[in-house]
């Protein structure tokens, strides 16, 4: 077996320099750590079968982090068919030993019945108990079981609560806007259109597109905050490009009476041509109604640009199309 490990140990060196060659030797030696190490950085590669070979070595000596990691491959069929059963099985076993992203993966496994029976009070165990300890995911999961009374008796005062210490410990964007939302429709707390406003725009200026959407109805309207059309359009567009249906649905219908931006009835049957591909049938009577106002070639250069378009990839996307 020496002799095999150091022609493994030599093929590898290889291929991946000899900058790793200590590491390696560590691990064919037994190191659970730098067996855990090499399946991280075989993972990084795409190296699926290297990595659940490694993680697998540092299981077998029982390396709670390997165990989470080697459940995650089989929750996700990396490297082998999947298998939520043997994913919940290790998470256990990292769980045991208080390794805490396994113990939130067992939430979701119980929140979503996998692997497992569908066990909403479980499911709300485990999040509690990454919750409490300063886990912003567990925060907010937990805070989604309060909301909606899955596991828990519904109580919107501690949903807000948890997802508060979400918002405030890692600046997560849903947490930002679901606080948001609650401002927005009174729900656990007095309603206050101009603190949604502004956990709106936190979540917002992180790319968020619902809180987009709800902001540029809020600066549309003036609710919460100084009316601006102008600020209700750029935001509209922000979420639009996202495919937020009812904000491209909204965008059309500012290009087709000239509120924000100047008139232009090509851009608004780009934009109520995207709501209706996105699943907006609202916009169908206005969308007809434009293009029994246009001209052919008008025509012509809307169905274009609206088959062209698609969804941007990233905030900077979104932000670069904004400002052309």
């Amino acid at each position: 077996m020496r002799f095999k490990a150091v022609i493994v140990l030599l093929a590898i060196s290889t291929c991946f320099g000899q900058t790793r060659t200590g590491l390696l030797r560590s691990a064919l030696d037994g190191d659970a750590k730098s067996q855990m190490a090499l399946g991280d950085l075989y993972l990084s590669e795409e190296n699926y079968l290297q990595a659940l070979h490694f993680y697998q070595m540092a299981v077998d000596q029982g390396l709670k982090e390997a165990e989470c990691a080697l459940g995650n491959m089989y929750r996700f069929g990396q490297g082998t068919n999947q298998n939520y059963t043997e994913a919940v099985r290790l998470y256990k076993l990292a769980a045991a030993q208080g390794w805490m992203e396994a113990q939130f993966n067992l939430g979701v496994m119980y929140d979503n019945g996998l692997g497992v029976d569908q066990d909403y009070g479980e499911a709300a165990r485990w999040y509690r108990m990454t919750a409490e300890k300063g886990l912003a995911d567990g925060e907010f999961n937990l805070g989604l079981m309060y909301a909606n009374g899955k596991g828990v008796t519904q109580n919107y005062k501690e949903a807000l609560r948890w997802y508060r210490l979400a918002a405030d410990q890692r600046k997560m964007p849903q947490a930002q806007y679901n606080i948001g939302a609650m401002y927005d429709s009174g729900q656990g707390v007095d309603q206050d259109y101009k603190e949604a406003a502004r956990w709106y725009k936190l979540a917002g200026d992180q790319g968020h597109a619902e809180a987009q959407f709800n902001l540029a109805l809020m600066y549309a309207n003036g609710q919460g905050i100084e009316q601006n059309d102008k600020e209700a359009f750029r935001l509209f567009r922000l979420a639009a490009e996202q495919g937020q249906r009812e904000a491209a649905a909204n965008l059309g219908t500012l290009y087709v009476n000239g509120v924000g931006v100047s008139k232009d009835f090509v851009e608004a049957v780009k934009w109520l041509s995207v709501a209706v591909s996105e699943g907006d049938r609202d916009s169908v009577d206005p969308l007809d109604q434009v293009v029994a106002r246009m001209t052919e070639p008008q025509l012509e250069k809307a169905a274009q640009m609206a088959k062209a378009w698609k969804p941007c990839q990233s905030k900077a996307e979104c932000d670069a199309r904004v400002k052309q």
